[in-house]
């Protein structure tokens, strides 16, 4: 006979009491309708994008964020090569326009698309702060980061010095002007300069003509398939993504007008606005 008895039963109620919530939906058309001060914002960045590739008279004017923009992209390799355990010896830039960064190790799959890929994603997230001021203010304060290490890896070439200090400066006093109204636009523009040149130096290496040295040629020789101007294309259609995206996403998070945009600035890492 077991020792336990065997008629024992037991009842459990248990009476859970849930609380409904209901979330109202957002369309997705309303999230992506532009109000009025993104409409000006739009209406800006297209400006820059005719600027920067239709009107040959301001070349000379943004020579300097076309250098910035070739920092960027060396500074994404490097920043690849570190992810990916590389050391990363020196990163060159030169009055031409021609940049170059030298590692040693890392995934070479990863570090070579990073350069095109990188700046563009980085313009992307810069055009999306773009749309509010103290989103470029936060972005600011990481481009400080960045370009911290650009000059540690670029540290012998007068170039990179030169450049970022300019950037430097132009920033600090947008920063301090008009509630930095101008700090966005800023942003903005190298926002929208990086991601069209990544998007104009692959069409012009791998499709428009075929550079034997570019990353898409080295990457296809790695790869061991297709060709530079299959990988060109892919990248490019990647890179005309990030473009559309931080446009979108822009517009769907950064919904407040001036007015209220000056007075979050203003109390920017301090106070109760």
């Amino acid at each position: 006979m077991s020792p336990f008895p065997r008629d024992y039963s037991y009842s459990h109620n248990l009476t859970i009491e849930t609380e409904t919530h209901y979330y109202a939906r957002r369309a997705v058309k309303d999230d992506l309708t532009p109000n009025e001060t993104q409409r000006v914002t739009l209406i800006v960045a297209a400006a820059y994008v005719v600027a920067i590739g239709i009107l040959p008279i301001l070349e000379k004017l943004i020579y300097p964020f076309k250098l910035l923009t070739v920092g960027m992209h060396e500074m994404s390799h490097a920043l690849a090569g570190v992810l990916t355990c590389a050391s990363v010896e020196k990163i060159t830039l030169d009055p031409q326009e021609g940049g170059s960064t030298r590692m040693r190790g890392g995934i070479p799959a990863i570090t070579l698309p990073a350069g095109y890929l990188g700046s563009a994603f980085t313009g992307a997230c810069l055009i999306a702060c773009g749309f509010d001021t103290n989103a470029s203010k936060v972005a600011c304060l990481v481009l400080a980061f960045f370009w911290i290490l650009t000059l540690w890896w670029a540290r012998s070439s007068w170039i990179a010095w030169a450049t970022i200090a300019l950037m430097a400066g132009l920033i600090v006093v947008c920063w301090l002007v008009a509630h930095s109204v101008a700090l966005r636009f800023l942003i903005l523009f190298i926002g929208v300069m990086s991601c069209l040149y990544a998007i104009w130096d692959i069409v012009d290496d791998t499709l428009a003509r075929k550079v034997n040295t570019s990353d898409a040629s080295e990457y296809a020789n790695l790869i061991g398939c297709c060709g530079s101007r299959f990988w060109g294309a892919f990248w490019l259609i990647i890179s005309c993504c990030f473009f559309i995206a931080g446009i979108l996403v822009g517009i769907a998070v950064f919904k407040d007008d001036w007015d209220t945009q000056a007075a979050r600035a203003d109390n920017f890492l301090g106070g109760t606005p």
